[in-house]
């Protein structure tokens, strides 16, 4: 992967027009320094994810992510940092990008986006 393609070499409006994003139910938890949640994965890409239904931290709040991907076993562990939230009280969440994702995890993303791409396309219809 050249440089140009990974996600952490452009903006986050870049990252999220270019990166495949897909559907995702699952619980991830969240921690500062300070502070423990556990959240609602919405949709997930490679570059990052985006958490429901919570009152989001201040824009550049570096946060460490820990969760499981569906029909998966060993969870993934990473740093993010909240780059976009919801502008309106109706759209309580936040939007991370991934900032210290081992190609490993990188892959196993990836892999999950591929295998469940198809579904999700079936589910909009």
């Amino acid at each position: 992967m050249s440089d140009a393609d990974r996600p952490d070499s452009k903006t986050p409006s870049e990252e999220r027009r270019s990166s495949a994003r897909i559907p995702v139910e699952m619980w991830v938890e969240e921690s500062t320094e300070r502070e423990l949640y556990f959240q609602r994965g919405a949709n997930i890409s490679v570059g990052g994810i985006f958490l429901e239904r919570t009152i989001p931290h201040v824009r550049g709040t570096v946060v460490t992510l820990q969760f499981t991907l569906p029909n998966d076993t060993s969870p993934l562990k990473v740093k993010g940092e909240i780059v976009n939230v919801g502008e309106a009280t109706t759209e309580l969440g936040m939007g991370i990008k991934f900032l210290d994702l081992a190609d490993d995890d990188r892959q196993r993303i990836h892999s999950f986006i591929e295998r469940a791409r198809p579904q999700a396309a079936r589910a909009r219809r």
